[in-house]
């Protein structure tokens, strides 16, 4: 976001008038979330100072900082005595979509014994985003995060790209169990020095936990960059509506 940053972070960027961040505190307060703990890091005060305790906004609002940001792997863990024993949706800061996805995510992960849900949209270049592969079951097989021309190729070996097939990338919002915790504190540093979500979450997989994937239905935007924000500003649709 270049400039745009300089004094404030990204989910507090407005679009139509309101920050990223409360877009997407309204929406899940239609799916009938009322407790919130926002993981802030830089210009942490900017976001405390506009939502308070989340009294004026109908909801409760804590906050946790970051000290370090050293990657998606460890930004949920200073929330976790705020999460104590209960489920949770984990969302980053800057992606929109409609409201009804929420009320969506949490009617299917009521409807199994699962450990997470893991939201995908469908795409066509595999080299981009983090790719997932389910079975039969709808419950994630493997994440692949941004796949080289030889993870590609052994992909298909494998059949699990395959001609004709949709590919699934994670859309960043998931529901999690507690349990989540147990296999970031193991995290190691990733090839980019990063603890990485999705390391974990493989991590799950790997020692039998069902994570369940469902996919985002109508809008999907990840606010990355000042192109994006200028089309969100441009359109005229209300974006706490799926009409």
């Amino acid at each position: 976001m270049r400039d745009l940053t300089k004094l404030l972070p990204k989910p507090m960027l407005r679009v139509q008038s309101k920050p990223i961040l409360q877009h997407i505190v309204e929406g899940l307060k239609t799916a009938g979330i009322k407790d919130f703990c926002i993981v802030t890091g830089w210009q942490s005060q900017s976001i405390e100072d506009y939502f308070g305790d989340g009294s004026k906004f109908g909801v409760n609002i804590a906050y946790a900082k970051q000290e370090v940001q050293n990657g998606t792997g460890k930004a949920a863990e200073p929330a976790k005595g705020f999460i104590g024993s209960s489920d949770f949706i984990l969302t980053y800061g800057d992606i929109l979509v409609y409201p009804t996805t929420y009320s969506e995510m949490l009617k299917r992960f009521d409807q199994g014994q699962f450990s997470g849900l893991i939201t995908v949209t469908a795409g066509e270049d595999i080299s981009k985003g983090g790719l997932c592969f389910f079975g039969d079951d709808q419950c994630l097989v493997s994440l692949v995060e941004k796949p080289s021309a030889e993870q590609i190729d052994q992909l298909r070996q494998q059949g699990l790209i395959r001609p004709g097939q949709p590919l699934w990338y994670n859309a960043g919002i998931y529901i999690f169990k507690p349990v989540l915790f147990e296999f970031t504190a193991k995290l190691s540093l990733s090839p980019r020095n990063e603890y990485e979500l999705t390391d974990a979450i493989s991590a799950m997989v790997k020692y039998g936990h069902k994570i369940v994937g469902h996919q985002i239905k109508g809008r999907w935007v990840d606010v990355r960059d000042p192109e994006t924000l200028a089309k969100l500003e441009a359109k005229t649709e209300n974006l706490l509506s799926d009409s």
